[in-house]
């Protein structure tokens, strides 16, 4: 049956409740990175790069596993066009809980095996543990995660995250200062866990059952296994790479590639993750609205890249006189080559993540599947030469190059949708552009002690608050208000 376009009364539903979903993420965010920044901040005082290996191989093996732990049913169900039914609700969950637990089978037959003594130990393999007990425990959220989002509930889908997070973060503080080493990671994910299902069962109860019908299932996957592919060749360019490097390089030096990767995520995580979380079922829900479709890309982007541009340029002058400014962080130096580099990635990740998520909510995901072909191969292609030539700097070099190629995403939404990229962010990139040669005019003198880094950070920042005044202070009234607009509808 054709479903018809969404009505004005359901349009202005979208916008409102899509608009303060995001307003809710982006607060909901500060808090949570603010805390996160400190946890790093002291964990990065605390533990040796060796520590961040050795956690890092860890997240790796379990970015792989999630793979598993899904066959794309979540997705599927959020972007299926009518309301999924009991049947299809139990089902889903039953299958995940089957795929949770044999995870957990894996990760005791790779411990029992021996193949895991790259992990240093007994601690990081309670962390392994830890985390893969966590499988079941997610499943339990899965299904009140996928109505709040069926319905944009997004105010109410960031609670659990924000308690997660608060425990997490605080248990990992706590420990660090009781002198805890790597282990602590595995109390905090255990608790987070826990915390999170209690919450969200609060907050989204449903019809919990378990059911098999092979209908249903059969229905979901033809979207759902596209959608999966996609995730695994995500997995294979990323965390099996990264895991193959972890058993080649030295621990310290996957240790520095993990810490400034991590680093270069935050910014990301603060926008571009939290965006698209919103983004995809409302995406989903404007699929056939190309108007009002289009009219949703360009504010994504634009909002972005507002945030993102000037955070990662930030880091990027600073990270050397920051480490200047407190010789406890001296052991970080060798990484800041890399971070600058994920950082510069990160910034045409901004650009492109939107545009394929784009192409995933409107049912394009074989298109998002060459995508991930293409990026995959040029990684395993790319890296060990980049490595060979650059040391273990040259997996940040080639992550760059790769990621240049994110303007084709650009070219195939535009294909079919009519949006402007250009004007969204030429005025972030001048602003940018401005803050470096700010930084760098000034950066000998940044590096000469704490208050002169708080001068440069501010100077700096002015300098882009500044450009974006003179350049765009009539796009921002005109988004801002835009925003307004649909709250108050």
């Amino acid at each position: 049956m054709k479903h018809a376009l969404p009505s004005v009364v359901d349009l202005a539903q979208i916008k409102r409740n899509s608009t303060l979903g995001a307003l809710s993420y982006f607060a909901r965010t500060l808090l949570i990175q603010g805390i996160g920044l400190v946890s790093t901040l002291v964990l990065s005082a605390y533990l040796s790069p060796e520590d961040f290996g050795v956690f890092g191989v860890v997240t790796v093996i379990i970015g792989l596993l999630v793979f598993f732990s899904d066959i794309g049913l979540a997705a599927a169900l959020i972007q299926k066009k009518t309301e999924p039914t009991v049947v299809e609700y139990r089902t889903t969950f039953t299958v995940q809980q089957i795929l949770a637990w044999c995870i957990v089978a894996v990760i005791i037959a790779l411990i029992q095996s021996g193949l895991l003594s790259r992990l240093d130990g007994t601690d990081g393999i309670w962390i392994l543990v830890a985390l893969g007990l966590a499988f079941p425990l997610a499943t339990l959220k899965t299904i009140p995660s996928i109505i709040l989002e069926r319905q944009l509930s997004f105010s109410k889908l960031v609670v659990p995250q924000i308690f997660e997070q608060l425990v997490f973060h605080g248990v990992l503080i706590y420990l660090a200062f009781s002198g805890f080493g790597v282990i602590m990671y595995a109390y905090a994910v255990i608790l987070r866990s826990i915390v999170g299902v209690i919450v969200m069962t609060m907050i989204q109860p449903w019809s919990f059952g378990f059911a098999f019908d092979k209908a249903a299932l059969k229905q979901l996957l033809s979207f759902g296994v596209q959608f999966q592919l996609n995730d695994l060749l995500a997995r294979i360019k990323d965390q099996l790479y990264y895991l193959v490097l972890a058993f080649f390089l030295p621990l310290n030096q996957f240790g520095y590639i993990q810490w400034a990767k991590n680093w270069s995520m935050y910014p990301y995580a603060l926008t571009v993750q939290n965006i698209m979380s919103i983004t995809f079922p409302t995406f989903s829900r404007l699929q056939d609205n190309k108007q009002a479709l289009a009219r949703a890309i360009e504010k994504t982007l634009f909002f972005i890249t507002l945030a993102i541009f000037p955070i990662l340029a930030g880091m990027s002058i600073f990270i050397i006189p920051l480490i200047a400014a407190f010789p406890v962080y001296e052991k970080w130096l060798p990484a800041a080559t890399a971070l600058i580099l994920f950082n510069a990635g990160t910034a045409w990740s901004a650009l492109s993540t939107p545009l394929t998520n784009t192409l995933n909510a409107t049912g394009k995901i074989s298109i998002t599947l060459r995508l991930m072909v293409m990026w995959t191969i040029l990684t395993w292609v790319l890296t060990p030469p980049a490595i060979w030539y650059f040391g273990f700097n040259g997996v940040a070099v080639a992550a760059f190059i790769i990621s240049c190629t994110s303007i084709i995403p650009i070219w195939y939404v535009k294909k079919m949708i009519a949006f402007s990229v250009w004007d969204q962010v030429w005025r972030q990139l001048l602003g940018v552009v401005v803050m470096v040669l700010v930084g760098l005019a000034g950066w000998s003198y940044w590096q000469s002690g704490l208050f002169a880094l708080i001068q440069g950070i501010v100077v700096v920042g002015v300098s882009y608050l500044a450009t974006m005044a003179f350049t765009g202070w009539r796009k921002v009234l005109l988004e801002v208000t835009s925003i307004r607009r649909a709250i108050q509808k």
